[in-house]
């Protein structure tokens, strides 16, 4: 009788939704991603088709952020649905103690886990930088399959060792894979994918991170020579970046490829993101928006983003806020199961299934926290309510209050001064003492 009263409550869940059928749902996630460092997104000296063609069948998410401006936070935050400093997790987690500033601590189901619970596979495939022990590995936070690297950045993609370390896994099992890291990542997504179909007695959860075009910026050579050929105007750095992202692209072009091949496409939700903004002194580009990786500025937290279902979603552009934090309800919602633990994100399905109207004075919050000499340590802010948002980007850094209705450049900030640099100073620190009851170290 339980069992059947669940089954109805589910029915009636997706019949809300307006979904008929519970879809497959990849994730892709990549890293550092340049704001402008795609076609479709008005970059000139550089050519994405494959990530130009997900925006083109997909709902495009122009107004759409990052949990934070480095990558740690803002996989705490997709996997849990929480601000980052509500999971332990304001900063990166590294395999140093002294250097790291995070222990993963999730304050309920992680998004695996309640993915599980409406019948999916999980699987996860690349990039995981949330820890590297029991219990904070993928299989322990709710993964059926992992296949990929524990660790933060590589600092080589052909020998995909951190500090000498071989961080690759299938599931908990060392392995030692060839070849470079992006096709490595695509092959396996591929075969998770494939295996997935064949089986066809559940639909699956893929989350696909590749940790390019995070720095070392490496390219094969190839590549480099292409781009180079084609824009003999680009320097060195500039070249090397637009070839590697590049190569990003036309790996996932392959996984896309399959996913088509497989005939499940059509049956198959598809949402891709970055985890921050593009690094400008690795040569990447922002566009119009102001700063990159690590500021507070628009070009550090603001991402190209977009979820694609053929005939479910209708193919466009949205001006609606959303958050990484958001995937969790979201993808919650359109699987038919409910979250019943406290969250901070907000389900997108009303806009991406109906054409809704988000929150348009929703309060989204950032912090960040880090230990070398820039910033000490210290954690720095940011929060934006409507179109005024008040941010730092370092702890030493005084407050400064823009408004991006009128000043979307972020070019002429001013002092915190008025009622709303107070209602905003008041809500960031309502934040803050709720947040201060979280430990970010190992307890």
């Amino acid at each position: 009788m339980k069992r059947y009263l669940y089954l109805l409550c589910l029915l009636f869940s997706l019949a809300l939704s307006g979904v008929e059928k519970k879809p497959n749902v990849i994730c892709i996630l990549v890293d550092d991603l340049g704001y402008s460092d795609l076609s479709s997104f008005g970059g000139t000296d550089i050519r994405t088709p494959a990530i130009d063609g997900l925006m083109k069948a997909g709902l495009r998410m122009d107004q759409f952020y990052a949990n934070c401006t480095v990558c740690t936070p803002t996989r705490a935050s997709l996997l849990t649905g929480r601000y980052p400093d509500m999971v332990g997790a304001p900063g990166v987690i590294r395999q140093w103690e002294k250097d790291s500033w995070g222990y993963f601590n999730p304050s309920g189901p992680t998004m695996p886990d309640l993915m599980s619970k409406a019948g999916y596979h999980t699987g996860m495939v690349g990039k995981w930088h949330l820890g590297f022990k029991s219990p904070n590995v993928p299989n322990d936070r709710g993964f059926d399959f992992f296949h990929g690297f524990l660790a933060d950045m590589m600092d080589d993609y052909w020998t995909h060792l951190r500090g000498g370390v071989n961080w690759m896994r299938r599931n908990k099992e060392e392995v030692k894979p060839k070849g470079h890291a992006t096709e490595v990542f695509t092959r396996w997504g591929i075969e998770y994918v494939k295996e997935q179909s064949a089986d066809k007695k559940k639909p699956f959860f893929l989350y696909l991170a590749y940790n390019a075009p995070h720095f070392p910026i490496q390219p094969p050579k190839d590549w480099l020579e292409k781009v180079q050929k084609r824009e003999p105007q680009l320097d060195k750095k500039r070249a090397t970046n637009v070839a590697f992202v590049e190569h990003m692209d036309h790996e996932i072009g392959k996984f896309l490829d399959a996913v088509k091949d497989l005939g499940i496409a059509e049956d198959t939700l598809i949402v891709f993101s970055s985890d921050n903004g593009g690094s400008l002194p690795h040569g990447a580009l922002n566009g119009e928006l102001r700063g990159g990786k690590q500021d507070h500025w628009e070009g550090g937290i603001r991402v190209p983003t977009c979820a694609v279902w053929p005939g479910t979603i209708k193919p466009g552009r949205s001006n609606e806020l959303g958050m990484t934090m958001d995937l969790l309800p979201t993808f919650c919602e359109i699987a038919g199961v409910k979250v019943e633990h406290e969250i901070d994100g907000a389900s997108l399905a009303p806009i991406w299934l109906k054409g809704a109207k988000g929150d348009p004075n929703r309060t989204l919050i950032w912090i960040r926290r880090e230990g070398n000499r820039r910033y000490q340590g210290r954690a720095y802010y940011a929060i934006r309510r409507g179109p005024w948002k008040l941010l730092q980007n370092t702890g030493f850094e005084p407050m400064q209050l823009v408004n991006l209705s009128s000043d979307p450049a972020e070019a002429n900030p001013k002092p915190p001064n008025g009622k709303v640099a107070n209602e905003l100073s008041r809500t960031l620190m309502d934040h803050l003492q709720k947040a201060g009851k979280i430990p970010w170290r190992k307890p």
